[in-house]
């Protein structure tokens, strides 16, 4: 299978759902001889956060000696981003062999279940990507796999791998509600989930409030005889420009690590907390304070308050629910406090996100608003978005029907990008 072949499968397969069982991936990996068996896995679940948080553990856990592998989702640009070992993409044709692995061993799984007269499994395509990375991660010989969950937790296609030593959540927020439940604790009962008897438990800052959620989480860890571990953290100095370091110290049970600092926004110091707790509670010890100031400080965390180009500056920030739009712009009042001297604001939304709560806080965050539309199927129309701005108050002063358009027609401008994953992705691909 070319890498072309296997990218034709993949966007073939069922695009966005999630099936009430995990006997679909469970069946597939044992096809292929439970690939999940070679390596110990680390879980992370919750609506925002993840992403980084997962990047800062496979980073510290590689600092620690460990050969990592990261499964994370979205990608920005290239669906090889999803799946990384040592540090960096697979190539294209290790993504293929994955890709091939995982059609085949679905194809014999349903070929035998319409053989019996069971109705075939609807693969999706994260359940394909992620028997994918368990085959490419198996076959490269690490030690420990970080795995990003897709969408909640409890039937999340990463929940099936059988090596699960350690699992965290970063924080509850509403998102994915008609897949997850309409209420936080409904969605945290989901993600709660992946709390299971004889796994270490990482609760990040984001499950304490409101209290009913934090009840949830807690109730199970009661359930289950885990101990969860919550680690605290102090910002010591935020970033006053771009470029400037975030300052913080992270205390957990076993240490405190003083001074710690990343060239991120003030946002990712819960993020980092969480991943060094993790860590430890994954390694059973303290972690070394030397070789974790350097994991954190290099750790890259792409499309996060990004600086796309230095003059005029270009800053894209994935930002895509009210609750990560508000600490984004809490970071960027840290660098640009003054409203009327801030750049033009390009934005674009998915329509089954909760819009209306995204664009009234962004509309008067900025002087000028321009929207565009990604290439999501999803993507919420350039021409609705502007309305919706207009009607918030916003001076929109450009409407673009795709992301180029927007690009080309602010290329000598600066400006901030925010609102979708899509957005920051495609603006990437532009960039690089």
């Amino acid at each position: 299978m070319t890498y072309a072949e296997a990218l034709a499968h993949v966007r073939g397969a069922l695009r966005f759902g999630i099936c009430p069982l995990l006997e679909t991936v469970e069946d597939m990996l044992a096809e292929l001889g439970d690939p999940d068996l070679a390596f110990e896995c680390v879980q992370i679940a919750g609506t925002n956060g993840k992403t980084s948080t997962a990047r800062y553990t496979a980073a510290i856990l590689a600092g620690e000696g460990l050969d990592v592998a990261l499964y994370t989702s979205p990608e920005l640009v290239s669906y090889t981003e999803r799946m990384e070992v040592g540090g960096r993409p697979v190539s294209e044709g290790a993504f293929a062999h994955g890709v091939a692995a995982a059609k085949v061993a679905g194809e014999r799984v349903n070929a035998r279940r319409a053989a019996a007269g069971e109705r075939p499994y609807d693969i999706t395509e994260f359940d394909t990507l992620t028997v994918a990375a368990m085959v490419v991660f198996a076959e490269a010989g690490v030690d420990v796999a970080v795995l990003e969950c897709g969408l909640g937790g409890r039937w999340d296609a990463t929940s099936a791998a059988k090596s699960i030593r350690s699992v965290a959540v970063t924080g509850i927020g509403l998102d994915h509600t008609r897949i997850l439940g309409d209420t936080l604790e409904e969605i945290a009962g989901e993600k709660a989930a992946i709390i299971k008897p004889g796994r270490r438990c990482v609760l990040g800052a984001g499950t304490a409030e409101p209290k009913s959620v934090e009840d949830v989480f807690l109730a199970r860890a009661a359930e289950t005889g885990v101990s969860p571990v919550r680690p605290g953290f102090r910002v010591t100095k935020r970033p006053h420009r771009l470029g400037a370091p975030l300052e913080l110290d992270v205390m957990t049970p076993r240490a405190t690590y003083a001074e710690l600092a990343a060239l991120k926004p003030a946002y990712q110091a819960a993020n980092i907390a969480c991943a060094v707790a993790l860590c430890e509670e994954h390694l059973g010890r303290a972690l070394d304070p030397d070789a974790l100031f350097t994991s954190v400080v290099q750790c890259p965390t792409p499309g996060r308050f990004q600086l796309l180009r230095p003059e005029p500056p270009v800053l894209i920030d994935a930002c895509h629910n009210p609750q990560s739009v508000e600490a984004f712009l809490m970071a960027l009042e840290d660098v640009a406090p003054a409203r009327d001297e801030r750049p033009v604001l390009l934005a674009a939304v998915l329509a089954d996100k909760d819009v209306d709560g995204i664009v009234e806080l962004l509309a008067g965050a900025f002087p000028r608003v321009a929207v565009t539309q990604t290439s999501s199927p999803r993507a919420l129309a350039a021409e609705e978005l502007a309305r919706r701005f207009s009607d918030a108050g916003a001076h929109v002063v450009g409407t673009y029907p795709t992301v180029e358009d927007a690009s080309s027609a602010l290329c000598g401008e600066s400006y901030v990008a925010c609102g979708s994953i899509t957005l920051a992705g495609e603006l990437a691909a532009i960039f690089r």
